[in-house]
């Protein structure tokens, strides 16, 4: 229960990412203008329309019929349809969920430069839903879409550096992921960046910088940080009496 709770974390639900219609279809687009690109463009509007459909009978709770049409983009070789249906398998939402077969429409779809499919692979690695957990391999993926802005990853990615998971520990490494993470607004990342900050694990002790992010986390609604901000307030201005 613990592994599809994270999941549905992951997951949160299918969705429609806010992507072109081309990415959507998972094609690459001849140049706009031109016969193949026009073609191409129907193709993708068509399949994007498709896409919106079957996420309408998804969310109505209509499984199997959802799961009909998740399974028809994919074979047209869709990466939002095959990232949709290897959601339905891991969360035992298919007729026959089939993990070993949701591993394989992942990597489908992350073929074709879903990032969404790459952070997922990470999760299936890391929490053992086809197998026994494998943070090495959960650490490759999460490399892959953290490199392509994925911000989950990012984070993700620079816990396994900072515990050592996966990966030789590397708390620069995991500073830098952090970082990035917080710089694309995610909370938590930002107070695990100030609190580095503070201590100088792996990076140079600097409480003004600390004391940024620990506001950044506080404007974000972290519970913690506002304490922190008052307290190396306090210790700034102790410094510059």
């Amino acid at each position: 229960m613990r592994v599809m709770r994270n999941l549905i974390r992951l997951t949160a639900g299918l969705v429609l990412l806010a992507c072109s219609a081309t990415a959507a279809a998972g094609v690459n687009a001849p140049p706009a203008g031109t016969a193949g690109g026009n073609a191409a463009g129907q193709q993708a509007s068509s399949e994007r329309r498709d896409i919106e459909a079957a996420l309408a009978v998804y969310q109505a709770g209509r499984l199997p019929e959802a799961e009909q049409m998740f399974r028809a983009l994919a074979r047209k070789g869709n990466a939002v349809g095959r990232y949709n249906l290897a959601m339905m398998h891991v969360l035992d939402e298919a007729a026959r969920p089939d993990k070993h077969e949701a591993v394989a429409l992942l990597k489908q779809s992350a073929a074709q430069g879903f990032i969404r499919s790459e952070y997922a692979l990470g999760q299936v690695y890391e929490l053992g839903v086809a197998g026994p957990p494998d943070q090495a391999h959960a650490v490759v993926w999460y490399q892959r879409a953290a490199q392509h802005g994925h911000v989950d990853a990012q984070v993700s990615l620079g816990t396994a550096y900072y515990l050592g998971r996966g990966i030789a520990r590397d708390l620069g490494q995991a500073a830098q992921w952090y970082r990035q993470a917080a710089q694309a607004g995610d909370v938590g990342a930002q107070y695990l960046i100030a609190s580095m900050y503070e201590t100088g694990l792996g990076v140079e002790q600097d409480l003004r910088i600390a004391r940024y992010w620990y506001d950044a986390a506080a404007r974000n609604g972290d519970e913690a940080a506002p304490h922190k901000v008052k307290e190396l307030d306090n210790r700034l201005r102790d410094r510059s009496l």
